[in-house]
């Protein structure tokens, strides 16, 4: 976060709505902004706080960019904006966060004509304990204060505090609107591919680009596909996946599922457009012809298991030795 936060062209309807709130000085104490991840939740949630800090916005209702509370939000430093986020990424949020906010929310804002802003990501992180702690902020509100709750899986969030914020929807842009957007960013090569693999989703698909995911992805389907041919070692696979930093196991998961689901549909004779890895369709319809459906179908839902399982205290290598043997035998069969 620096500088002055911006909204992005797919979000213009959620903005008319926050702005209502804003005009009509009837600002909701808690607001859940759900959606898939890479559609900028976060940075639509920074604008409304930077709004709301604001001291003099402009008729629109978005923050002036140069004001004290403007300079105070994008050096970060400003006293009635909290961040309330696990220590690393994938941990719960503990009862000891949601206590330390208690303690900071009883003391007034620092600023009088302006609110305090508490951003929650991911809210769906928050454990029993700290769940029902953080409910008494819902339940007993202070003064001018608003709570921003991020979540890609309001779901997982309890129907009590679900029930007690306002929602804000942020819907994944028409392809079209995406892929202007991603142009204008200067991602010129395989944009659609981009976004197909990032599920419609365009700051994740920027980041794809940045970070050449396709060449990474190719590289990975490479070594699954030796895996099924029995010319890789696939506990050496395991573990090279496991320890490797470039990327999150999750996203190789989800790829994974991907690759399974397209050799379904490819089984059942599905229209290219339902496809979500065009670039790989040979190798695909080739598992497609050879391997047994009803087997697809059990090893599509431990992909699908094993992915839910990462945040858990389970070994991961153990976890991906097992997949894999799981698709090194099926492929025997």
């Amino acid at each position: 976060m620096s500088g002055q936060t911006a909204i992005y062209p797919w979000q213009a309807d959620n903005w008319r709505q926050l702005c209502a709130y804003i005009q009509q000085q009837r600002i909701p104490q808690a607001l859940l902004f759900s959606g898939a991840a890479g559609q900028g939740r976060r940075d639509l949630a920074e604008h409304y706080t930077q709004s709301l800090l604001c001291h003099t916005p402009l008729a629109d209702s978005s923050p002036c960019g140069h004001c004290v509370g403007c300079k105070l939000f994008a050096a970060q430093t400003h006293p009635d904006f909290l961040t309330i986020e696990p220590d690393e990424p994938g941990k719960a949020l503990g009862i000891d966060k949601i206590r330390q906010l208690i303690v900071k929310l009883a003391l007034k804002p620092q600023y009088d004509a302006a609110y305090r802003v508490v951003i929650i990501q991911p809210a769906d992180a928050l454990n029993n304990a700290s769940a029902n702690a953080f409910l008494k902020c819902l339940e007993e509100p202070t003064e001018r204060t608003c709570l921003l709750l991020i979540s890609e899986q309001p779901s997982r969030l309890p129907a009590t505090i679900r029930s007690r914020c306002q929602k804000v929807a942020c819907a994944t842009p028409a392809r079209e609107v995406a892929i202007s957007w991603l142009q204008q960013q200067g991602v010129s090569e395989q944009t659609e591919l981009l976004l197909t693999l990032a599920q419609g989703s365009p700051l994740l698909a920027k980041h794809y680009a940045e970070h050449n995911m396709i060449q990474l992805r190719q590289q990975y389907f490479e070594a699954w596909w030796r895996i099924a041919q029995g010319k890789e070692h696939l506990l050496t696979i395991a573990e090279l996946w496991q320890k490797q930093e470039k990327l999150d196991l999750a996203v190789v998961l989800r790829w994974m599922a991907g690759w399974v689901a397209d050799i379904i549909k490819y089984a059942y004779r599905a229209d290219s457009p339902a496809i979500a890895n065009p670039d790989l369709k040979n190798a695909l319809q080739a598992l497609a012809e050879r391997l047994e459906l009803k087997r697809l179908y059990r090893f599509y839902d431990n992909v699908l298991t094993t992915k839910s399982q990462l945040n858990t205290q389970l070994n991961k290598q153990l976890m991906l030795e097992q997949l894999l043997i799981s698709w090194s035998q099926l492929n025997r069969q």
